[in-house]
């Protein structure tokens, strides 16, 4: 592990997180004509990992909004070693870097900035027409691929629909501090003390959730959201590794009563399915994390029952949100 200090790569701890490097935005161009990056087709790339839960947020809205064919993809090697993300395209699941050739992925950092200073994540969304990065910020991606591609999508879904982005955004303070970071500061917690604090306050988010899942099918009502795309990598997570591996075994997922059904609707839908890679997942955490699995042996189990039934159609609701007013690119 290591990050960039003035385009240099040096070897270091990867705990917390420096300022997002790269912040700009890609606009719809029929209201934002005059934008450095707007929307088009086959202008820009994404980098993720299948292990990491920031990427996979951004390519649960690429698939979902249907712009596989718009916004091209390469996905790095899920085991994290000293040089950072690579690109292993012997190793199942993972892909080269079509668009530079380059073997770790600071080299499109470097290319985009050479002075840059910060840590090399994913995802990272690039424009091939400017040959730069545009944003490296999961949040951020994840709301842009959804407002400005419009009719580029080939699925009728909005999952940030203005009514409710207001509710969306407090959904997501409230998950991301208690709960997608809650697992980490388990983890990484360097005593006592604090590893029973995060405990604490992530278990309090989930039983938040769960309680809150009983009476609606969504965490923003009966439409799929953001907010549902941000917290859903975190459970698919949970019981293959942060149970066991960050130490956070006060209940699994599949013990709550509405969290683990509310999962299942989710990963059913079959665009979820093909971004949910556990062995990627796995490898990544018990192989990347020496200090807290020095051995790097990878847990044979668990067998976790995704594709069983589910009883949230009751609720009524949808995980095909249609957009209400079209868009255009």
């Amino acid at each position: 592990m290591g990050k960039l200090i003035e385009g240099e790569w040096i070897t270091a701890p990867e705990r917390g997180h420096d300022s997002q490097g790269f912040d700009d935005w890609i606009r719809d161009p029929s209201e934002h004509p005059e934008a450095k990056y707007v929307a088009e087709p086959d202008r820009y790339h994404l980098y993720i990992s299948r292990a990491c839960p920031w990427a996979h947020r951004a390519a649960l809205v690429r698939t979902l909004k249907g712009l596989d064919d718009v916004i091209s993809v390469d996905i790095v090697d899920p085991v994290r070693r000293d040089d950072g993300w690579e690109f292993t395209p012997s190793k199942d699941g993972c892909t080269p870097d079509s668009v530079h050739g380059f073997e770790y992925l600071r080299d499109v950092y470097t290319s985009a900035d050479p002075a840059y200073t910060g840590r090399v994540t994913v995802p990272v969304l690039y424009d091939t027409e400017t040959e730069t990065i545009v944003n490296n910020e999961s949040a951020d991606i994840a709301r842009m691929l959804d407002q400005a591609f419009g009719s580029a999508s080939s699925h009728d879904i909005e999952l940030y629909p203005e009514a409710k982005q207001d509710q969306i955004d407090s959904i997501i303070g409230e998950i991301h501090d208690k709960i997608n970071l809650g697992v980490y500061e388990a983890g990484f917690a360097e005593n006592q003390v604090e590893y029973e604090r995060a405990v604490d306050t992530l278990f309090e988010g989930l039983e938040r959730w769960d309680d809150v899942l009983q009476d609606q099918r969504f965490l923003a009502g009966d439409q799929l959201t953001l907010a549902d795309i941000f917290l859903f990598p975190t459970l698919f997570r949970f019981d293959l590794v942060y149970y066991t591996h960050f130490k956070c075994n006060v209940q699994r997922l599949v013990d709550f009563e509405n969290l683990w059904p509310y999962a299942r609707d989710i990963y059913q839908h079959p665009s979820v399915q093909e971004t949910c890679v556990a062995e990627h997942v796995k490898d990544h955490y018990y192989r990347s994390h020496e200090d807290i699995n020095p051995t790097g042996f990878v847990p044979v189990g668990p067998d976790i029952d995704w594709p069983a039934a589910h009883d949230r159609d009751r609720l009524g609701g949808t995980t095909h949100a249609s957009r209400s007013t079209p868009d255009h690119v």
